[in-house]
């Protein structure tokens, strides 16, 4: 292998799903659009979404991310900011919301179908992703990349030490890793931290928790890419000189 090539020893290419492999947060993002039109008549817009913030931040340990802990936390939103004046058929309205979320077709990002499977040839291709068990379960079979992936680990957070005991169970050192996401946060820099590659493959959207989040920093170890599909010539050192930045 060419040890000039960006990642030249990695063996093992791991996948986020939501917003790397399929579309996700502009489901979200409709449904704040929904709530905060719900919710017009007590507070303004911005005020919503920061009480739905603060609410989604201190259920995250009990909820967790997904579809469900979202509806939940739109519900409790709703009450708050109401102050209890919220009417059942708003209430049902947020259910339904939530039903419409967990049911939604998946929808594969550009590249997404092309490129995994010219990966799949000379790499590990593993998922490693965040969320609800059941829904999450759901999105990866019906996405038709399911056998693609030699393992596929869901998350309730991805932390360095997370990372580490995913490194053991495939059998590997951090370096021989690369993460391929669209969020600095859960992709980026907690594989780096422990001496992995990464790859940020930007979503148009970023979540309400994550909004304004950036530690504008660079690493030998980590490229940004427009789509997921300059990934092959990335590796193969064929991207040229305006292929990929760090």
């Amino acid at each position: 292998m060419n040890g000039d090539r960006f990642a030249a020893e990695v063996t093992v290419i791991g996948f986020d799903g939501d917003d790397t492999l399929w579309h996700s947060e502009d489901a979200f993002a409709r449904a704040q659009e929904r709530l905060v039109g719900l919710l017009a008549a007590y507070a303004t817009g911005a005020e919503v979404l920061a009480r739905l913030k603060e609410i989604e931040g201190r259920n995250r340990e009990l909820f967790g991310y997904g579809v469900k802990g979202f509806t939940l936390c739109m519900l409790e939103t709703a009450i708050e900011v109401s102050n209890g004046k919220v009417t059942m058929t708003d209430i049902e309205l947020l259910l339904e919301i939530g039903r419409e979320m967990l049911a939604r077709p998946v929808d594969l990002l550009p590249g997404v179908a092309e490129t995994l499977p010219l990966l799949a040839d000379g790499y590990r291709l593993a998922l490693i992703t965040k969320g609800d068990l059941l829904h999450q379960e759901s999105k990866i079979a019906r996405s038709g990349l399911a056998g693609l992936f030699g393992t596929v680990t869901i998350l309730s957070e991805k932390t360095p030490d997370s990372y580490l005991q995913v490194f053991g169970r495939l059998e590997i050192e951090p370096g021989q890793f690369m993460m391929v996401g669209n969020s600095e946060v859960s992709d980026v820099w907690p594989v780096v931290a422990v001496g992995g590659w990464a790859v940020l493959v930007p979503y148009p959207l970023k979540s309400l928790h994550e909004s304004g989040f950036s530690l504008h920093q660079s690493s030998p170890r980590l490229r940004t890419l427009t789509r997921i599909d300059g990934l092959p010539a990335l590796l193969s050192g064929a991207e040229g000189p305006s292929g990929a930045t760090a």
